[in-house]
């Protein structure tokens, strides 16, 4: 039984032209007339990469500063001890800790949305590594998130640093922004989400690198954005 669409959504669906691709900044402009809740919905971008994420040289991996934030709280766990924990605690960290992080996690207690540590703590972390792997939250080189630049990586995470990585089909999705930010922030910052991403174009891809490419709120339809006006960002 085909599921029935709300009279909600429908009336976004007239906002939006299915048949067009949109600039950024005009469809950003569209999207912002589709906030339709009660809550200040995250806008997201969707990208589909001309990538073969099955060989390890195109796998796209990795972390952007946006300029204006994601418009969330987040809560940063750090593996550290000694001096490196004290600059985590001054840097704004949530938790931190070396092996009583690692029981709390153990034991089931993973209430923060990031995972930093230091290099020396990577041996402790991989005992956890079940855990925090299939919740996205393991640390990473690639994301800044195994680092000797503790306080960085901290600020990093408490100012808008969004971690992203390509899926099994090619597919990259990622936060940027809420509906209530002005429309030339959520611009800038999807802008910068897509130049980090055409920084790390493998060499190896082969044909078009950004094939499609949208962005939405939580509870809306989505705006086709223009690939070839991404691809030109740098």
């Amino acid at each position: 039984m085909a599921k029935k669409i709300s009279k909600r959504l429908k009336d976004l669906a007239q906002k939006v032209d299915v048949n067009k691709t949109y600039d950024v900044e005009s469809g950003v402009s569209t999207l912002k007339t589709l906030a339709s809740t009660k809550f200040d919905e995250t806008v997201e971008i969707a990208l589909r990469l001309g990538v073969d994420p099955r060989h390890a040289d195109q796998m796209i991996r990795g972390a952007v500063v946006l300029p204006h934030g994601t418009g969330r709280t987040v809560r940063v766990a750090v593996f550290a001890k000694g001096i490196k924990a004290d600059e985590a605690r001054n840097a704004g960290a949530d938790i931190v800790g070396d092996e009583d992080l690692a029981e709390e996690i153990k034991n089931g207690n993973t209430n923060f949305d990031m995972v930093i540590a230091s290099p020396d703590m990577m041996a402790l972390v991989g005992k956890v590594g079940r855990i925090l792997g299939p919740k996205g939250l393991m640390p990473n080189p690639k994301t800044g998130t195994v680092t000797a630049d503790i306080a960085k990586a901290v600020s990093n995470a408490k100012s808008g640093q969004v971690n992203f990585r390509v899926d099994k089909k090619g597919n990259i999705h990622a936060p940027v922004g809420k509906a209530s930010f002005p429309a030339d922030q959520i611009r800038e910052n999807v802008l910068e989400f897509v130049r980090a991403i055409n920084r790390l174009k493998p060499a190896t891809a082969k044909g078009k690198y950004i094939r499609n490419s949208a962005i939405s709120l939580t509870m809306s339809p989505a705006v086709r954005l223009d690939s070839q006006e991404l691809l030109e960002v740098k």
